[in-house]
């Protein structure tokens, strides 16, 4: 008998170290001060010009470059001067580029006293912040430091977010900012108003180069009244995290983590998964574990429910695929019975994930030309009495067999009992996509024998069929790094 468990909060992970704090500052109409005559300080003057600041240089050799720049910026002032203590009174920021160290100090000690944050160019020591790389959709803006360590870098990760983001979305970002007042006053409830944003948001990224019009307002305002009946009764969406990597994660699921205000997920969830979920989100550990501590089935079925019926967006986070031996069957009624708004998102079943880490294909044009699944795992945790046992003896057939650790020997034994080849490849992993993941490769006559021998921590699955004998070709007992099998 597995020992009892109960719906258990579990806390959010506090914040990693951070080498710099990202800060988005407002500098429209305040006062910032340059000194230097460099490039540099050409490039930061049109940075804090580009904010709205009224940018006061001080230069007295100006580059070319910087004179052409203050000639076509209204907000910009040139001081053919050095710069003084005074200069930098009653300034919001203040940027120097210099040669040398002397002067650098010179300017940090004065900005300091005024009370000034101050950044030297290239010259981090002397900066109380420093400048990142920037992908400008403006008002959205996004900022990337690598704390100085490798800029290129940084610029790399700039020019991959500069594809990634269609230029339309700043149109998108400046009809947020008009939208947000008059939806404030609009009477919508707290959930519905998140509903509007989540549904704008898709409309966006849907149609990224669309220029939102008065008309996409009114029509997201009224589909957001249509659902505000539901968000505010609650739902439940159930969520599959896929086996283990993160990266596998759909985009639906990565919005429904994103929008929950519960997730209750279950022991085979990896810990990572949880990371894509707002901070605020109360995260409830329901596990339920083969042979050990267990929540019953009615209790997460029930706190579910009263969650939903409180006004909450659920999320159920299950591993794999929710569909495929994760006991949806009761959850789904128990939603239905209760009236409450439900939602699928399937994900990336644990098959899928360590047949790709194996670097083998499920099914093939002439061996193996159907997939089944099974659990070796029955409710009073034997091995189930309704297996077809011709079925897997089929040797066209790649089977993927769930929860085997404990009856795989009686499961193997029974299959070539009914006529299973007994040199037909399989193959156990452990922890498939995840760093920990493990495997060992061996005919079905010997699978059971070296995975107790071995004792794979985590959640197993056992892959046998004619289509494994790639895998076990290369090594009989092996660890997974990434790509397929390799030898220990």
């Amino acid at each position: 008998m597995s020992e009892a468990r109960h719906p258990a909060e579990t806390r959010s992970p506090r914040m990693e170290s951070l080498a710099r704090l990202p800060v988005f500052l407002a500098l429209a109409g305040k006062r910032a001060v340059v000194a230097g005559e460099r490039p540099g300080a050409a490039w930061k003057a049109e940075l804090l010009s580009a904010a709205g600041a009224k940018v006061d240089v001080f230069a007295p050799d100006a580059w070319a470059e910087l004179r052409e720049f203050v000639q076509e910026s209204a907000n910009v002032s040139l001081h053919a001067r050095a710069w003084t203590a005074d200069d930098l009174a009653g300034a919001a920021i203040a940027i120097g580029d210099f040669e040398d160290d002397t002067g650098a100090e010179a300017f940090v000690t004065a900005a300091r006293r005024a009370g000034v944050p101050v950044n030297v160019v290239d010259k981090p020591n002397f900066s109380d912040f420093a400048f990142g790389a920037i992908v400008n959709r403006s008002p959205l803006v996004i900022g990337i430091s690598t704390d100085g360590a490798a800029p290129v870098f940084g610029q790399a990760i700039r020019a991959k977010l500069e594809a990634l983001l269609p230029q339309g979305f700043a149109r998108w970002a400046e009809a947020a900012q008009r939208w947000r007042a008059p939806l404030k006053t609009s009477g919508l409830s707290f959930e519905a108003r998140r509903r509007f944003w989540q549904l704008f948001t898709a409309r966006a990224i849907r149609a990224p180069e669309q220029l939102p019009q008065q008309a996409d307002y009114a029509s997201l305002l009224a589909a957001t009244q249509t659902q505000a009946r539901a968000a505010e009764s609650g739902s439940v969406t159930m969520v599959g995290a896929g086996p283990g990597d993160p990266e596998l994660l759909t985009l639906r699921a990565v919005r429904a983590l994103q929008s929950a205000d519960v997730i209750l997920y279950d022991d085979l969830v990896a810990r990572e998964v949880l990371d894509f979920a707002r901070r605020e989100a109360k995260k409830m550990l329901v596990g339920k574990t083969g042979y050990g501590p267990s929540c019953k089935q009615e209790e997460i079925n029930a706190l579910m429910v009263s969650l939903a019926k409180a006004g909450r967006r659920v999320v159920r986070l299950k591993g794999g695929d929710p569909l495929i031996f994760g006991r949806a069957t009761e959850e789904i009624e128990a939603c239905r019975s209760a009236g409450i708004a439900l939602e699928i998102v399937p994900g990336v079943t644990s098959a899928q994930g360590a047949a790709a880490r194996l670097g083998v294909s499920l099914t093939e044009r002439v061996t193996a030309r159907r997939v089944q699944y099974i659990t070796a795992h029955d409710r009073n945790g034997k091995l189930p009495d309704d297996i077809d046992w011709s079925s897997v003896a089929d040797p066209s057939a790649t089977t993927v067999i769930y929860m085997p650790k404990k009856t795989l020997g009686e499961l193997t034994a029974r299959a070539m009992e009914c006529g299973l080849d007994p040199t037909t490849p399989a193959v156990a992993i452990a922890g498939a996509t995840r760093k920990s993941e493990t495997a060992i490769a061996a005919s079905v006559a010997e699978i059971a024998e070296k995975l107790a021998q071995t004792k794979l921590e985590g959640p197993v699955l056992v892959l046998l069929g004619r289509a494994m004998a790639s895998a076990v070709t290369m090594q009989t007992t092996e660890t997974v790094s990434g790509h397929g099998v390799k030898s220990a």
